[in-house]
């Protein structure tokens, strides 16, 4: 196998795991993220701090849009399928590259 081969291939495979490092990096402060309550609040000692703990916050739900389920379908469907077209395509042109194979006489 030529030298240069492996080198690419070692190139892609540095290139992806520095890809897979930043892609962490860039989530890892969302996902440890938390709420700091300030001194006095929530009935911790501190200036102006309140006696009694504050009321639950009541949430309404709004159902009004959204995607129907069969909608999704018909794109994972479609995902899907155009997914499978391409790679025949890409098969049927890697293999219209190659070379013959001829039998040794």
């Amino acid at each position: 196998m030529n030298p240069i081969r492996h080198l690419r291939r070692l190139a892609g495979l540095l290139a992806g795991l520095a890809c897979t490092w930043l892609g962490l990096a860039a989530a890892a402060p969302a996902a440890f993220a938390g709420r700091v309550p300030l001194p006095g609040a929530n009935g911790l000692p501190g200036p102006g701090s309140n006696k009694h703990p504050p009321l639950p916050v009541q949430v309404h739900t709004v159902v009004i849009g959204g995607m129907p389920g069969w909608q999704i379908a018909l794109i994972a469907v479609s995902a899907a399928l155009l997914a499978a077209a391409v790679a025949v395509l890409a098969y049927r042109a890697w293999t219209a590259r190659r070379r013959p194979v001829t039998a040794a006489a």
